[in-house]
Protein backbone atom coordinates (compact mmCIF):
# COMPACT_ATOMS: atom_id res chain seq x y z
CA UNK A 1 0.00 0.00 0.00
CA UNK A 2 2.86 2.35 1.11
CA UNK A 3 4.50 1.63 -2.24
CA UNK A 4 1.43 2.62 -4.23
CA UNK A 5 0.43 5.77 -1.91
CA UNK A 6 4.00 7.34 -2.25
CA UNK A 7 3.76 7.72 -6.37
CA UNK A 8 -0.02 9.78 -5.71
CA UNK A 9 1.63 11.96 -2.96
CA UNK A 10 4.43 13.12 -5.47
CA UNK A 11 2.03 13.35 -8.37
CA UNK A 12 -0.03 15.04 -6.15
CA UNK A 13 2.97 17.59 -5.27
CA UNK A 14 4.02 18.03 -8.67
CA UNK A 15 0.14 19.16 -9.96
CA UNK A 16 -0.03 21.46 -7.17
CA UNK A 17 3.38 23.41 -7.55
CA UNK A 18 2.45 23.15 -11.56
CA UNK A 19 -0.68 24.82 -10.77
CA UNK A 20 1.06 27.09 -8.38
CA UNK A 21 3.49 28.26 -10.99
CA UNK A 22 0.69 28.75 -13.89
CA UNK A 23 -1.04 31.13 -11.12
CA UNK A 24 1.60 33.40 -10.10
CA UNK A 25 2.87 33.62 -14.22
CA UNK A 26 -1.05 34.55 -14.87
CA UNK A 27 -0.76 36.93 -12.13
CA UNK A 28 2.32 38.85 -12.26
CA UNK A 29 3.82 38.46 -15.39
CA UNK A 30 1.27 39.74 -18.95
CA UNK A 31 1.53 37.19 -21.34
CA UNK A 32 1.15 39.75 -24.37
CA UNK A 33 4.53 40.91 -24.32
CA UNK A 34 5.42 37.21 -26.28
CA UNK A 35 2.50 38.12 -28.92
CA UNK A 36 2.86 41.67 -29.85
CA UNK A 37 4.32 41.10 -33.23
CA UNK A 38 1.93 42.40 -35.88
CA UNK A 39 -0.18 43.96 -33.05
CA UNK A 40 -0.86 47.70 -31.81
CA UNK A 41 0.51 47.68 -28.58
CA UNK A 42 1.33 51.25 -27.75
CA UNK A 43 1.89 54.20 -29.91
CA UNK A 44 5.42 56.37 -30.11
CA UNK A 45 4.59 60.06 -29.84
CA UNK A 46 6.16 62.89 -28.62
CA UNK A 47 2.22 63.89 -27.23
CA UNK A 48 1.92 63.46 -23.72
CA UNK A 49 -1.23 61.52 -24.45
CA UNK A 50 -2.51 57.79 -23.00
CA UNK A 51 -5.90 55.54 -23.98
CA UNK A 52 -7.56 53.87 -21.55
CA UNK A 53 -9.60 50.91 -22.30
CA UNK A 54 -11.68 48.55 -20.84
CA UNK A 55 -12.32 44.63 -22.06
CA UNK A 56 -15.14 42.05 -21.17
CA UNK A 57 -18.26 44.33 -20.93
CA UNK A 58 -20.48 45.80 -20.69
CA UNK A 59 -21.70 44.82 -17.27
CA UNK A 60 -25.01 45.98 -15.53
CA UNK A 61 -23.00 45.82 -12.34
CA UNK A 62 -20.11 47.81 -13.43
CA UNK A 63 -20.23 49.76 -16.57
CA UNK A 64 -22.57 52.02 -15.50
CA UNK A 65 -20.43 52.56 -12.33
CA UNK A 66 -17.33 52.97 -14.49
CA UNK A 67 -18.97 55.70 -17.16
CA UNK A 68 -19.86 57.76 -14.14
CA UNK A 69 -16.40 58.17 -12.39
CA UNK A 70 -15.14 58.82 -16.68
CA UNK A 71 -18.00 61.11 -17.15
CA UNK A 72 -16.82 63.10 -14.13
CA UNK A 73 -13.28 63.51 -14.91
CA UNK A 74 -13.89 64.44 -18.44
CA UNK A 75 -11.99 61.45 -20.02
CA UNK A 76 -13.42 59.41 -23.08
CA UNK A 77 -12.00 55.56 -23.23
CA UNK A 78 -12.34 52.64 -25.37
CA UNK A 79 -14.33 49.77 -24.29
CA UNK A 80 -13.71 45.95 -26.27
CA UNK A 81 -17.17 44.55 -25.77
CA UNK A 82 -18.38 41.12 -26.34
CA UNK A 83 -21.27 40.33 -28.56
CA UNK A 84 -23.09 38.39 -25.98
CA UNK A 85 -22.63 40.88 -23.48
CA UNK A 86 -24.48 43.65 -25.58
CA UNK A 87 -26.97 41.74 -26.75
CA UNK A 88 -27.94 41.13 -22.88
CA UNK A 89 -27.07 44.49 -21.64
CA UNK A 90 -27.88 46.64 -24.95
CA UNK A 91 -29.32 49.62 -22.98
CA UNK A 92 -25.53 49.26 -21.37
CA UNK A 93 -23.72 48.91 -24.46
CA UNK A 94 -26.07 52.13 -26.13
CA UNK A 95 -24.72 54.43 -23.28
CA UNK A 96 -21.06 53.94 -23.87
CA UNK A 97 -22.03 55.29 -27.20
CA UNK A 98 -24.01 57.95 -26.47
CA UNK A 99 -21.62 59.08 -23.78
CA UNK A 100 -19.07 59.97 -26.87
CA UNK A 101 -16.74 55.92 -25.66
CA UNK A 102 -15.12 54.37 -29.03
CA UNK A 103 -15.95 50.67 -29.44
CA UNK A 104 -14.05 47.92 -30.13
CA UNK A 105 -14.57 44.09 -30.68
CA UNK A 106 -13.55 41.20 -28.31
CA UNK A 107 -15.05 38.82 -29.59
CA UNK A 108 -18.77 37.05 -29.41
CA UNK A 109 -17.80 35.11 -26.20
CA UNK A 110 -14.76 35.30 -25.34
CA UNK A 111 -13.21 32.32 -26.15
CA UNK A 112 -9.63 32.01 -26.49
CA UNK A 113 -8.61 31.61 -30.53
CA UNK A 114 -5.65 29.82 -30.88
CA UNK A 115 -7.31 27.04 -31.99
CA UNK A 116 -9.63 28.11 -34.40
CA UNK A 117 -10.56 27.55 -37.82
CA UNK A 118 -10.11 30.80 -40.46
CA UNK A 119 -13.65 30.29 -40.55
CA UNK A 120 -14.52 30.06 -37.19
CA UNK A 121 -12.32 33.25 -36.44
CA UNK A 122 -14.42 35.16 -38.99
CA UNK A 123 -17.97 34.55 -37.20
CA UNK A 124 -16.31 34.84 -33.72
CA UNK A 125 -15.69 38.60 -34.68
CA UNK A 126 -18.46 39.17 -37.33
CA UNK A 127 -21.06 37.90 -35.06
CA UNK A 128 -19.71 40.53 -32.34
CA UNK A 129 -19.31 43.20 -35.40
CA UNK A 130 -22.98 42.86 -36.08
CA UNK A 131 -24.38 42.82 -32.42
CA UNK A 132 -22.55 45.96 -31.49
CA UNK A 133 -23.77 47.82 -34.82
CA UNK A 134 -27.27 46.85 -34.14
CA UNK A 135 -27.32 48.38 -30.61
CA UNK A 136 -24.81 51.23 -31.10
CA UNK A 137 -24.82 52.30 -33.78
CA UNK A 138 -20.76 52.03 -33.92
CA UNK A 139 -19.07 50.27 -36.82
CA UNK A 140 -15.86 48.66 -35.18
CA UNK A 141 -12.30 48.73 -36.83
CA UNK A 142 -10.46 47.71 -33.93
CA UNK A 143 -10.15 43.97 -32.20
CA UNK A 144 -8.64 43.18 -29.24
CA UNK A 145 -8.02 39.11 -28.38
CA UNK A 146 -9.02 37.30 -25.34
CA UNK A 147 -6.10 36.70 -23.56
CA UNK A 148 -3.98 38.27 -25.94
CA UNK A 149 -3.33 35.07 -27.62
CA UNK A 150 -3.40 35.01 -31.55
CA UNK A 151 -1.57 32.83 -34.02
CA UNK A 152 0.25 34.31 -36.95
CA UNK A 153 -2.20 33.13 -39.45
CA UNK A 154 -4.86 34.79 -37.17
CA UNK A 155 -3.36 37.99 -37.42
CA UNK A 156 -3.14 38.10 -41.05
CA UNK A 157 -6.71 37.12 -41.35
CA UNK A 158 -8.14 39.78 -39.11
CA UNK A 159 -5.87 42.14 -41.47
CA UNK A 160 -7.99 41.02 -44.18
CA UNK A 161 -11.48 41.73 -41.90
CA UNK A 162 -10.15 45.14 -42.10
CA UNK A 163 -9.20 45.21 -38.43
CA UNK A 164 -6.22 46.99 -36.35
CA UNK A 165 -5.55 44.71 -33.81
CA UNK A 166 -4.56 45.98 -30.46
CA UNK A 167 -3.03 44.87 -27.45
CA UNK A 168 -1.94 46.98 -24.66
CA UNK A 169 1.19 48.87 -22.31
CA UNK A 170 0.29 48.56 -19.55
CA UNK A 171 -2.05 45.61 -17.82
CA UNK A 172 -3.37 46.54 -14.50
CA UNK A 173 -4.47 43.34 -13.41
CA UNK A 174 -7.51 44.63 -12.16
CA UNK A 175 -9.18 41.07 -12.27
CA UNK A 176 -6.82 40.34 -9.29
CA UNK A 177 -8.63 43.12 -7.18
CA UNK A 178 -4.83 44.38 -6.12
CA UNK A 179 -6.23 47.80 -4.94
CA UNK A 180 -6.61 50.72 -6.45
CA UNK A 181 -3.68 52.44 -4.78
CA UNK A 182 -1.41 49.50 -5.89
CA UNK A 183 -2.53 49.82 -9.85
CA UNK A 184 -1.59 53.64 -9.85
CA UNK A 185 1.68 53.28 -8.55
CA UNK A 186 2.29 50.97 -11.10
CA UNK A 187 1.12 52.28 -13.89
CA UNK A 188 2.44 55.92 -12.60
CA UNK A 189 6.33 53.90 -12.65
CA UNK A 190 6.28 52.68 -15.76
CA UNK A 191 3.83 54.91 -17.88
CA UNK A 192 5.65 56.37 -21.35
CA UNK A 193 3.93 58.85 -23.57
CA UNK A 194 1.53 56.60 -26.29
CA UNK A 195 0.82 53.99 -23.68
CA UNK A 196 -2.19 51.61 -23.96
CA UNK A 197 -3.61 51.19 -20.59
CA UNK A 198 -5.73 47.71 -19.93
CA UNK A 199 -8.60 47.41 -17.18
CA UNK A 200 -11.55 45.64 -17.38
CA UNK A 201 -15.17 46.45 -16.64
CA UNK A 202 -16.41 42.83 -16.73
CA UNK A 203 -14.88 39.29 -15.70
CA UNK A 204 -13.74 37.18 -13.18
CA UNK A 205 -10.69 35.68 -12.40
CA UNK A 206 -12.26 32.05 -14.01
CA UNK A 207 -15.93 33.68 -15.42
CA UNK A 208 -16.18 36.07 -18.38
CA UNK A 209 -19.00 37.70 -16.29
CA UNK A 210 -19.34 39.00 -12.90
CA UNK A 211 -16.22 39.71 -10.98
CA UNK A 212 -15.47 42.84 -8.70
CA UNK A 213 -14.84 46.10 -10.90
CA UNK A 214 -14.45 48.17 -7.42
CA UNK A 215 -11.14 48.82 -7.02
CA UNK A 216 -11.12 49.29 -11.31
CA UNK A 217 -13.75 52.32 -10.31
CA UNK A 218 -11.64 53.74 -7.77
CA UNK A 219 -9.07 53.95 -9.66
CA UNK A 220 -10.34 56.06 -12.17
CA UNK A 221 -10.21 59.40 -10.53
CA UNK A 222 -6.81 59.04 -8.66
CA UNK A 223 -5.26 57.97 -11.69
CA UNK A 224 -6.56 60.55 -14.52
CA UNK A 225 -5.35 62.79 -11.39
CA UNK A 226 -2.14 61.73 -10.88
CA UNK A 227 -1.53 61.61 -14.90
CA UNK A 228 -3.26 64.54 -15.44
CA UNK A 229 -0.91 66.51 -13.18
CA UNK A 230 2.17 64.76 -14.91
CA UNK A 231 1.00 66.37 -17.93
CA UNK A 232 -1.23 63.60 -19.90
CA UNK A 233 -4.17 63.64 -21.53
CA UNK A 234 -6.64 60.67 -22.40
CA UNK A 235 -7.40 59.99 -25.49
CA UNK A 236 -9.56 57.07 -27.34
CA UNK A 237 -7.31 54.63 -29.67
CA UNK A 238 -8.64 56.25 -32.46
CA UNK A 239 -7.57 59.49 -31.33
CA UNK A 240 -3.96 57.55 -30.02
CA UNK A 241 -3.52 56.84 -33.53
CA UNK A 242 -3.66 59.68 -35.26
CA UNK A 243 -0.95 60.85 -32.77
CA UNK A 244 1.48 59.12 -34.08
CA UNK A 245 3.22 56.42 -35.79
CA UNK A 246 3.04 52.75 -34.90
Amino acid sequence: MKKIFRPLIIIFIILALAGLAVAVFTVFFDQAVLVRKGTIYRVGTDELVVALTFDDGPSLAWTPKILDELKKAGVKATFFMLGEHVKKYPETARRVAIEGHEIGNHTNDHHVLIYYKDYELVNEIKDAEKAIKDVTGQTTQYFRPPKAWLTWNEKKTIDKMGYKIILWTLNSKDWVTFHDKQIVSYILRHIQPGDILLFHDSGGTFSVEGGNRDETVKCIPRLVRKLREKGYRFVTISELLSSGVK
